[in-house]
């Protein structure tokens, strides 16, 4: 079961696309989160997604918030993914321990090895503001995150 509003957003530490160290904890304090876990780079879906992040970024990524975008595929295919799709924001790889942050998170799914679509926006005091958990073939809707993030 994925994490819940008002519980403590479990920390991690996972490279993006250019290798550098991401830990949710240093944004405790000066910035909200945006976590997006999602199943797979180059799939029709999940490549749609972030490309609605992409092209209206500055809602999503800003000086109050931080959008950080996970799945279980290595760096070094996460790099050519975002060349390709031009994002500029992090996508981070739980490749190795194979999903470990998605099963802290409670949105790995096992039986297929990935994530699925779990959202959560976290505070700056590192609590789960909001969160939202589509089936993996279920798109997700912009709009939520955006009245989430306006309810900060």
């Amino acid at each position: 079961m994925a994490i819940q509003a008002g519980e403590i957003a479990p920390d991690f530490e996972l490279s993006n696309q250019h290798g550098e160290k991401i830990k949710l904890s240093d944004f405790r304090g000066k910035k909200n989160v945006m976590v997006v876990f999602y199943p797979a780079a180059f799939t029709g879906k999940c490549t749609g997604e972030l490309c609605a992040l992409r092209d209206d970024l500055s809602s999503f990524q800003n000086e109050k918030v931080e959008l950080l975008a996970i799945s279980c595929d290595s760096i070094f295919a996460l790099k050519v993914f975002a060349e390709q799709e031009k994002y500029s924001f992090s996508l981070l790889g739980d490749f190795w321990p194979h999903g470990e942050v998605s099963q802290k998170y409670g949105v790995f799914m096992a039986e297929r090895g990935f994530a699925g679509r779990g959202t959560f926006i976290i505070n700056k005091e590192g609590r789960v503001h909001w969160s939202v958990y589509n089936a993996s073939g279920d798109a997700r809707d912009l709009s939520d995150y955006k009245e989430a993030l306006a309810s900060l």
